[in-house]
């Protein structure tokens, strides 16, 4: 029952890792209409008309959801390692429960993002843009979420299993 927990863990929270990347690095949080162009922006640059360009005003909001989105990769990452790790030497309690919070941290980091960047996104240029909308790249950070979070249940569940089970007895049946 452990491997079958902490080998789903850690598969969804690979995948959780693909998706974070993905939507850290591309440009389609958010589209709108800007001087009747399409126009959009992802959390490192914007671009309009086909044409790219970096951020170039420090907002406060831009540096804490890269920061967090950043910050939910790395501790994303660090889940899936320990979660595979726990394979290779045999299982690893302490790996698994170690892949377990770092994944359900992931989750929780990536969340604190996309509450930030959502509640300015509605609050300013919800009022600024009359035709906007998030984009593919905001909706797949919040698959990433799910994903994070269920694959640190899963690991924890699985350290859960392994210490609440007796250890097996070296006594022979006669």
């Amino acid at each position: 029952m452990l491997y079958t927990l902490a080998g789903g863990g850690t598969l969804c929270g690979l995948a959780a890792l693909v998706l974070l990347i993905v939507s850290t690095a591309t440009d389609f949080w958010m589209q709108y209409r800007y001087s009747g162009s399409s126009a959009n922006q992802g959390l490192w640059r914007f671009c309009i008309n086909h044409k790219c360009h970096a951020h170039t005003i420090t907002v406060a909001f831009w540096d804490a959801t890269r920061a967090f989105m950043l910050l939910a990769v790395l501790s994303c990452f660090a889940g899936v390692v320990l979660g595979l790790s726990a394979f290779t030497n045999g299982t690893k309690n302490r790996r698994v429960r170690t892949g377990g919070i770092a994944l359900v941290l992931s989750g929780f980091l990536a969340l604190l993002a996309l509450a930030i960047y959502t509640g300015v996104t509605v609050t300013f240029f919800g009022k600024r843009f009359l035709d906007w909308r998030f984009s593919w790249s905001y909706f797949i950070a919040w698959v990433a979420i799910i994903l994070a979070f269920t694959a640190g249940v899963f690991q924890l569940c699985a350290y859960q299993r392994t210490t609440a089970e007796p250890a097996p007895s070296n006594n022979p049946d006669t």
